[in-house]
């Protein structure tokens, strides 16, 4: 069993790890689902959102985020039979850096820095991340997204990436620990290249698994917390445990 001071660099996803996508999309879309009078529960709505992402992604890996956002909102109407507008997919595809923070990332990531590397490996593009990064107060060493990529998790394009970029500055796989919400979308493919992983379990005390695709095989992660907050608290035990 690994310990969370086995680990010289944790690599995270972003959104739905630290940034709480869920209030970010139900927020963005707000104005439209009233003016649709959209009759589904928070739940159903970001479960919708989770159903179209995943394809879209698969669809079309190379095209940017933001239109990868358009053209779900797109198939989210035409599910329900509404409407929706050029503005409206306009307004959704920027919409990302509005999302706010977990209000636990930004001290979390701050007390983490001190004693590993930290490196993103996200499903955005730079330009929606940069206004994240901005939220969550933290510099990372690395940020690896899709658009650099070319593709989207769960391609194990993306976790190559990730582990040739780190070998090349001298950590091996076995000193990553990845660090994600979505079963999915990170911990399936991670663990098949053999890192070890964290689940953030962002959604402990709710149904199913939200904007999120659930998961197709089964998998176990090496650690798990409900928050960056016990994430913290737990390696600074791990710590005075090993002084």
């Amino acid at each position: 069993m690994p310990r969370l001071t086995d680990f010289d660099v944790l690599s995270f996803d972003c959104y739905g790890t630290l940034i709480d996508w869920e209030t970010g999309i139900r927020t963005a879309l707000a104005n439209w689902r009233r003016r649709e009078n959209i009759q589904v529960t928070d739940q159903g709505f970001v479960e919708a959102f989770g159903r179209f992402e995943w394809q879209e992604e698969e669809e079309n890996p190379t095209l940017l985020y933001p239109e990868i956002l358009g053209r779900v909102l797109k198939r989210m109407a035409a599910g329900w039979g509404v409407y929706t507008t050029p503005e409206d997919i306009k307004a959704f595809g920027r919409s990302v850096g509005n999302w706010p923070a977990f209000p636990d990332s930004p001290l979390a990531l701050a007390y983490l820095k001190q004693h590993y590397k930290l490196v993103i490996l996200s499903n955005v593009d730079r330009a929606s991340f940069s206004l994240s990064n901005a939220k969550l107060g933290v510099e990372f060493d690395h940020i690896y997204t899709a658009q650099d990529i070319g593709s989207y998790k769960p391609d194990m394009e993306n976790f190559q990436y990730l582990l040739t970029n780190l070998e090349d500055e001298g950590y091996l796989p076995s000193r990553i620990l990845h660090c994600a919400e979505s079963l999915y979308h990170d911990h399936i493919p991670a663990k098949k290249l053999g890192l070890a992983t964290n689940w953030i379990y962002r959604r402990h005390g709710q149904q199913g698994f939200g904007a999120t695709r659930p998961p197709t095989e089964e998998v176990k992660p090496d650690f798990q917390f409900n928050s960056m907050f016990e994430f913290a608290a737990a390696h600074r035990a791990a710590l005075e445990a090993a002084a």
